[in-house]
C-alpha cells in the first residue's frame, strides 16, 4: 500500500521530512555524488534508529522489556510507518546510487573502446606491409591463412536436413 505525503508528514520529524524529499526525483538528480553519499549515509542511520525504536515497542508490548517510560508502549504504528517511509527514501537513494554507478561504468567502457579504436586506427596506418616477417619496426599481425566462411551455419543445417529429408523420401518408395 503506497504511503501518501500526509501520512508521511505525521510520522516524520522535519529534518527527517527533508532528507526523504531530498530523496526523490528532481531534488536527488541535482546532488552531487558525496552530497548522495551523506544523504544514503544519514538516511541508513535514521532507518536503523526507527526499527530499533519499533522492536523495543514491540517487546515492551509483549512484555518482554522494561518499559523506557513511565508505562509500556501500547502501539507501534508510528514506528513502523516512520520505518516503512525511511526504507522507500533508503531505496530511492540506493537506486539512484546504482544509476549513477552503472553510468558512470558505462562511460568508462565507451572511453576504452574509442581509446582501443584509435589506437586500432593508428597502428593501421603507420607504414606498408613487408612481404618478410622480419623486425623491422616491430612485429606486424600475421594474416589468417584459412579463407573466411561466408556461409551461416543455420544456412548449412538447414540445406543438410533438406538432403535427409529428399533423401528419406527416396529411400521410402
Amino acid at each position: 500500500m503506497a504511503i501518501t505525503r500526509k501520512q508521511e508528514a505525521r510520522a516524520l520529524s522535519a529534518d527527517e521530512r527533508e532528507l526523504v524529499d531530498k530523496s526523490r526525483h528532481p531534488a536527488i538528480q541535482a546532488l552531487s555524488d558525496s552530497e548522495l553519499s551523506d544523504l544514503v549515509k544519514l538516511m541508513r542511520e535514521r532507518r536503523d534508529r526507527a526499527r530499533t525504536m519499533a522492536e523495543r515497542k514491540r517487546r515492551e508490548m509483549r512484555g518482554k522489556a522494561a518499559p523506557r517510560g513511565a508505562e509500556p508502549a501500547q502501539a507501534e504504528e508510528g514506528s513502523k510507518l516512520k520505518q516503512a517511509v525511511l526504507a522507500a527514501a533508503m531505496k530511492r537513494a540506493n537506486g539512484e546510487v546504482e544509476r549513477r554507478r552503472r553510468m558512470d561504468a558505462r562511460m568508462s567502457l565507451v572511453a576504452s573502446a574509442n581509446k582501443a579504436l584509435a589506437q586500432r586506427q593508428a597502428a593501421d596506418r603507420q607504414e606498408p606491409a613487408f612481404n618478410t616477417r622480419r623486425a623491422h619496426l616491430g612485429m606486424r599481425p600475421k594474416e589468417n591463412p584459412r579463407a573466411r566462411d561466408l556461409v551461416q551455419p543455420s544456412e548449412r543445417g538447414r540445406k543438410r536436413k533438406a538432403v535427409a529429408v529428399a533423401q528419406a523420401k527416396r529411400d521410402a518408395r
